[in-house]
């Protein structure tokens, strides 16, 4: 199978399923409290990713440097990130909060520029990813000017979920070579399921739990799709293809999760949205250019 179609085919997975996972998220909290449905998510995919060592005979990489990683990733990638959104969108409306994530990519290209000198920036890739998040803005304007000031506490610490998963990614594009994309996620999602219930249990009112089958189909979902399959693939893609091009997920997914809120939520698509579109897909196109010319000049076998 040709490598660019392999490649592309990842990334769009990608962007399919954590664009959907807004709306599992959504519908899983009509019956589960935010910290124990995300532990119960990472559980899931523990137990999947165990399942899957055992049938590929995949080992656990335990040598230093992979447990160093492993911790860095359940804290600084799963449990702190995943648990400051789960906060701070008690108190960001989530228009917002995609906004404020969209300043992810940023981080990772500031990262890039100071952390690995091989990555190639470029200037087109900046203009293309600021025009890519005016469009995210343009998409969320409304709720932006309402909740601006509603909560302070909530927007910082989306902003720094976003700081940390930057970094804890380019740590991994640095010094993650060797780790096998099928094991490298069972500790750090162990880390981060096990903490998440112990701050659900700790502190949330566990008497609103209701295990229905909405419920268990979105854990099972967010489980093995939104965790598994996609945490898998991405860190594949790490492997393969520039750092920021793989954090320009951030601008396409809200996009997508609007399209699916407007199919099987009934939410109204506005024009608003259309226009926030085409500014995303002009910049993800802008900061790609090169990379598509380098591809089409490349001689065909």
């Amino acid at each position: 199978m040709n490598s660019n179609f392999k490649l592309g085919s990842a990334y769009i997975l990608i962007c399919l399923i954590w664009g959907s996972t807004w709306l599992a998220i959504r519908l899983g909290l009509d019956s589960l409290t935010p910290f124990i449905g995300a532990g119960s998510r990472f559980l899931i995919a523990v137990l999947v990713f165990y399942l899957i060592m055992k049938i590929k005979k995949l080992q656990l990489q335990t040598d230093k440097e992979s447990i160093k990683l492993y911790i860095q990733l359940g804290f600084f990638s799963y449990l702190i990130p995943f648990g400051l959104v789960y906060w701070g969108q008690q108190y960001v409306a989530s228009g917002l909060a995609s906004v404020i994530f969209g300043i992810f990519p940023f981080f990772i290209l500031i990262n890039s520029k100071f952390r690995l000198p091989n990555e190639n920036i470029g200037l087109l890739r900046v203009i293309g990813m600021i025009i890519a998040f005016c469009g995210i803005v343009i998409i969320f304007i409304e709720g932006f000017y309402k909740d601006f000031s509603f909560s302070v506490y909530g927007e910082l610490a989306i902003l720094l979920s976003a700081m940390m998963q930057a970094y804890t990614a380019v740590s991994i594009k640095k010094h993650g070579h060797h780790l096998n994309p099928w094991t490298m996620n069972l500790l750090p999602m162990l880390i981060g399921g096990v903490g998440m219930l112990l701050i659900g249990f700790i502190f949330e009112d566990t008497s609103k739990l209701i295990f229905d089958e909405k419920a268990i189909l979105s854990v099972l979902y967010l489980g093995v799709f939104g965790s598994v399959v996609t945490f898998t693939a991405y860190y594949w893609l790490m492997k393969k293809i520039n750092v920021i091009l793989l954090s320009l997920v951030a601008f396409i997914t809200p996009i997508i999760a609007i399209f699916l809120g407007v199919i099987f939520l009934n939410e109204q698509l506005e024009m608003k949205h259309i226009i926030g579109s085409v500014f995303v897909l002009a910049g993800l196109l802008i900061a790609n250019v090169m990379q598509f010319k380098k591809d089409f000049s490349k001689p065909k076998n």
